[in-house]
């Protein structure tokens, strides 16, 4: 991880902006399978590509992760409402896939420990 992340930072897993047609994903988790990295991508370019403005996964200081959504203040198309909607059906649909990060992110990056955080999940 980057010595320049801070423990109580918000920390970006990936992004994409529908403006400039440009994806991102944080080196600092190359760690994460190709396939996880794939998915992610997906899910961001879609979400730009149905809703419009900038769509970031970020991971908050306590490890969970959220969805953060910005548009230009002059975007007529961007969809607030559908925004939302879709997050919540990312949530929905992705949960494994969300919790598996989540985890990875404790445990590879804020070095917590896994049997305390498995016996959280119990």
């Amino acid at each position: 991880m980057s010595e320049t992340v801070q423990k109580g930072d918000k920390v970006v897993l990936c992004g994409a902006n529908a403006y400039e047609q440009k994806y991102y994903f944080n080196p600092d988790f190359s760690g994460i399978p190709q396939s996880v990295q794939e998915e992610l991508h997906i899910i961001c370019v879609l979400f730009t590509a149905e809703v419009g403005g900038i769509f970031t996964i970020v991971f908050e200081p306590d490890g969970t992760l959220a969805f953060e959504t910005d548009a230009a203040e002059d975007d007529l198309l961007y969809d607030e409402i559908s925004s939302g909607l879709l997050v919540g059906e990312i949530r929905r649909n992705r949960q494994e896939l969300l919790e598996s990060l989540r985890l990875y992110y404790r445990v590879f990056i804020l070095k917590e420990d896994m049997s305390a955080l498995l016996e959280e999940e119990d």
